[in-house]
């Protein structure tokens, strides 16, 4: 796909659930008696997962349960169980990288000179800004985590899209190499919350779909646009607010996905393309109407030496050791996203103000309550 490209929403509104319990098949093949015998119950397995072959509907699993030397072959449907992990909000990472961090310490704490250790937890403490690091370790076991909790941002600004606390809804997911499996959950993810919201609270809200699907690069309409940006629209530049909106209403006001930035652009766990000249990042972003970017994703970056000399260029590589080692005793490609919950509920609403959604509203010099 080209560079920087944006796919619009499909026409149909289809509804998919995200998460689905699998078991193996109800009956159970006997050998010594040469029959089949049917259980009244579902069959759960529990084991090792050594290998998963994805095949249209269904994923075709070989699992070792320690009940013989030979895997079990597993018929699942695609859509496995996930897990909801609970976010820490102290942590010790900088998950973003932009150092935007509220640090905590304890009321009235003195930094003592003379104390060779003097924070509370021997390291600086931040509140959390994403618990995507923490979502990668889980999803080495689970394949597909998630979490929905509050995260922070020290950002000093006042305008209709920013909040210093939200809540965000943030997702993990192995064994996937592509962009589009992302970006498949989260249109479903999308889709799925907006339809119960206009099922249930049809009488609060009006929202109205068009559906067009052009299909071409981001930059180029931008830069073929009559309008006047404030910022520049140039190859290598960050697309800011003003590029978002116009970008969504270009396409009818629908949302549109964001793929490809200049790797430059994109933190170091962000999986290179390698694809020069342009070299991007397998990163993606989902805007929306009346809001901007809503998501915010990428493929992770698996392979050990290009991660070691990102983190290196970029003096982390001590900070971020332990990162490092879960690609060195073992990976498997994954991928994640973000959704903050406050803008999305700006979105369906048709909010003008993000900080009409939420009571009580923490920003820039503004904590009330």
């Amino acid at each position: 796909m080209t560079p920087l490209t944006f796919i619009v929403f499909d026409q149909e509104f289809h509804c998919r659930p995200l998460c689905k319990q699998y078991a193996v098949c109800e009956s159970i093949f006997s050998k010594s008696k040469s029959v089949i015998i049917t259980l009244p119950y579902l069959l759960f397995l529990q084991g090792w997962v050594r290998s998963v072959r994805p095949q249209k509907d269904n994923l075709f699993l070989h699992v070792n349960d320690g009940s013989s030397l030979q895997p079990l072959q597993v018929v699942a449907s695609s859509h496995l169980n996930t897990r909801c992990y609970s976010l820490h909000l102290i942590t010790s990472n900088d998950c973003e990288g932009a150092g935007e961090l509220f640090q905590v310490e304890p009321a009235g704490h003195k930094n003592d000179s003379d104390d060779p250790n003097p924070h509370f937890f021997s390291v600086p403490a931040y509140l959390t800004v994403s618990g995507q690091l923490h979502l990668e370790v889980m999803a080495g076991a689970f394949s597909a985590v998630y979490t929905f909790g509050p995260t922070f941002r020290a950002e000093n600004s006042q305008s209709r899209r920013h909040l210093a606390e939200f809540y965000m809804v943030e997702a993990e997911i192995a064994f996937t190499e592509s962009l589009d499996d992302l970006m498949k959950v989260m249109e479903d993810l999308f889709k799925a919350a907006t339809e119960h919201v206009l099922s249930s609270c049809a009488e609060d809200v009006e929202l109205f779909h068009k559906y067009i699907a052009p299909g071409h690069r981001a930059i180029d309409i931008l830069k073929s646009s009559s309008q006047n940006f404030t910022f520049s629209t140039e190859w290598g530049c960050d697309l800011q607010t003003e590029h978002e909106k116009f970008l969504v209403k270009h396409c009818g006001n629908v949302p549109v996905f964001v793929i490809n930035y200049p790797y430059e652009l994109k933190p170091f766990y962000a999986r290179d393309n390698q694809d020069q000249p342009n070299h991007t990042a397998a990163a993606v972003d989902l805007l929306v109407p009346g809001v901007g970017e809503l998501c915010g994703g990428s493929l992770r970056e698996e392979r050990l030496e290009l991660l070691s000399q990102r983190l290196a260029q970029a003096g982390l590589e001590d900070t971020y050791a332990w990162y490092l080692q879960l690609r060195e005793f073992g990976s498997v490609p994954h991928g994640g996203f973000g959704m903050g919950f406050e803008r999305y509920l700006q979105c369906i609403l048709g909010l003008h103000n993000i900080k009409d959604v939420i009571p009580f509203a923490r920003f820039s010099h503004s904590c009330l309550l």
